[in-house]
C-alpha cells in the first residue's frame, strides 16, 4: 500500500494533555504510520471551561508536526454517549482531511454516533478495544455502589437495572419518594445507550483486541463475531527503552507508574508496602489529581513512620524519557490494578527495559506475566498477598533482576513488539477492510 493512504485516528485524548495507556498507544501508532509514509490526522478532545463547548481548534503534534490534531472542547458536556454537535464537527473534519480509512481508539467523552457519520462517507472503520466501554457504561466493570461498604466492587456482567442502582444512583434525586422514578429513568437511559452502541458496533469493519483475554470477553460475553476481531498486542518504539543504567541504591526500589484513580489500586500498594520488612523504597510516578492524590497521601501518612519516609511522590514523566526518568530509578514495577486491566502498557515497557513486574493474577495482566518466570503474580485485590510477593524481591534482589532479564514472554529475545512490525500488521488490516469495502 503506498503512502498516499490517509488515516483519520479518533481517540478521546491525545498526549501531552492526556497520557493514559490508550492515548499513549494512539500517539505511538500515529508516529509509526507517519514514519512509514502515511498521512495521519487525529480527531480528539480538550477541556477548557472558559470557552464555549464544542469549539474546535487545529494544532499539531509537537513531536511530529505533520500530524494534524483537530480538537473539540468537551469541558462540561462529557456524560452523554451521543453528541450531535460532535458528529457535525467530525463531518467537517472528514470533508477537510478526506481520509481513506478511520481508526477509532475510544469514543468516551465524544459521541458513539460518530460511527454513523463515518459510514455516511462510506469509509471503513477499524476499532481498537482498550477497555470494556462498549460492554459496560463505565468501561471497567467496577461498581461505584453509593453507600456500599465494599468500595469499587467488581461487576460480573452488564444488566440495565443493576447498572442504574449500582453505578448511576449518583444521578438520582436522593429523595426516597422519587427513588423509583429515578431508577426507572436511568434503567431506561442505560438500555437505550446499550442498544444504540450495539447498533453502532455492527457498522465497524474490524475490531482489534490487544489481549486474548479482552478478545474472549468481547466474543463470548458481548457476542462480537469472531471473524471481526483480531488479536494484536500493542507496538512500541523500542529505541526508547535502550541504555538503562540502574543507579545503585542501598534499598530495593519498587515503582508505580500511572494515574491516581481508585481503579489503579495505589491504596492496595501502599497497604502492602507497609507490611514489608527490610530495606525497601516506593516511588510513585503520576500526574496529581487533586483530592485523589491528597487522599492517597493521607493513606501513606497512616502507615509506619519508617515506611512513610521512604515513599516518594514524583510528577508525571515524559513518555519519550521513561528510561532516564523512571526505569533507571527502580528495581521492580508494581501494577496493582483492582479492575480487569486488559493489556497495560507499563508491563510491556518495563519488560523491554528488563525490569521485573509484579501484578495481579487476573485479566490481561496475568497474560503477560508468568509467575516466577518474568515476574510475580499476586492474588487480585489482596494487599497481603501483594506484600508477600514484594517481600520476595526485597529478600532476593538478584533473583528479581534475573526475572526482569527474561523480558516479554512471547518472543525468544524477550523483546516486546516493535512499532515497525505493529504498523505492518495494522496496515495489513487496513488493506483487508479497504479491499472488502470496494
Amino acid at each position: 500500500m503506498d503512502g498516499s493512504l490517509r488515516i483519520l485516528k479518533i481517540i478521546h485524548g491525545y498526549p501531552p494533555l492526556f497520557n493514559a495507556g490508550s492515548e499513549v498507544y494512539s500517539r505511538t501508532l500515529c508516529h509509526g504510520l507517519v514514519d512509514h509514509g502515511y498521512q495521519v490526522a487525529v480527531f480528539t478532545r480538550f477541556e477548557d471551561p472558559f470557552i464555549p463547548d464544542y469549539e474546535m481548534d487545529k494544532t499539531y503534534d509537537p513531536l511530529k508536526p505533520s500530524i494534524t490534531l483537530y480538537r473539540i472542547n468537551m469541558a462540561r458536556d462529557r456524560d452523554r454517549y451521543r453528541h450531535e454537535t460532535v458528529d457535525q464537527q467530525l463531518k467537517v473534519v472528514i470533508l477537510k482531511f478526506k481520509p481513506d480509512i478511520v481508526h477509532i481508539g475510544h469514543l468516551n467523552h465524544l459521541s458513539t454516533s460518530m460511527i454513523e457519520i463515518i459510514k455516511e462517507f462510506s469509509l471503513p472503520i477499524i476499532f481498537t478495544l482498550h477497555d470494556y466501554w462498549l460492554m459496560c457504561p463505565r468501561g471497567q466493570f467496577l461498581q461505584t455502589g453509593l453507600g456500599e461498604s465494599e468500595l469499587w466492587r467488581l461487576c460480573d456482567n452488564q444488566e440495565d437495572k443493576k447498572c442504574a442502582s449500582m453505578c448511576y444512583s449518583r444521578y438520582f434525586s436522593g429523595h426516597l419518594s422519587e427513588m423509583n422514578d429515578s431508577h426507572h429513568y436511568w434503567t431506561d437511559w442505560i438500555h437505550r445507550r446499550m442498544e444504540h452502541i450495539k447498533k453502532m458496533v455492527t457498522k465497524v469493519d474490524r475490531f482489534i483486541a490487544p489481549s486474548k483475554h479482552l478478545m474472549n470477553r468481547f466474543t463470548h460475553e458481548y457476542r462480537l463475531p469472531k471473524d471481526k476481531v483480531t488479536y494484536l498486542d500493542y507496538g512500541f518504539e523500542l529505541q526508547r527503552f535502550k541504555n538503562r543504567n540502574r543507579f545503585s541504591e542501598t534499598e530495593f526500589v519498587f515503582g508505580y507508574i500511572g494515574t491516581h484513580i481508585p481503579a489503579k489500586g495505589i491504596d492496595y500498594l501502599l497497604q502492602a508496602y507497609d507490611l514489608l520488612e527490610g530495606k525497601a523504597k516506593l516511588r510513585i510516578w503520576g500526574r496529581s489529581l487533586s483530592q485523589n492524590t491528597s487522599s492517597l497521601s493521607n493513606i501513606a501518612k497512616e502507615i509506619s513512620d519508617t515506611q512513610n519516609k521512604n515513599i516518594e511522590w514524583i510528577p508525571e514523566y515524559k513518555n519519550e524519557d521513561i528510561v532516564e526518568q523512571v526505569f533507571n530509578h527502580v528495581d521492580a514495577i508494581v501494577v496493582p490494578s483492582i479492575w480487569d486491566e486488559n493489556s497495560p502498557l507499563v508491563i510491556k515497557e518495563a519488560q523491554q527495559a528488563k525490569v521485573p513486574v509484579i501484578t495481579a493474577n487476573y485479566g490481561g495482566m496475568q497474560e503477560y506475566v508468568a509467575h516466577k518466570e518474568n515476574g510475580l503474580l499476586f492474588e487480585h485485590r489482596n494487599f497481603h498477598d501483594l506484600a508477600k510477593q514484594m517481600q520476595k524481591f526485597v529478600e532476593n534482589p538478584i533473583w528479581a533482576k534475573k526475572l526482569g532479564n527474561r523480558g516479554y514472554l512471547y518472543s525468544k529475545s524477550g523483546d516486546i513488539p516493535s512499532i515497525e512490525e505493529h504498523v505492518s500488521e495494522i496496515v495489513n488490516l487496513y488493506e483487508k477492510v479497504l479491499g472488502n469495502s470496494k
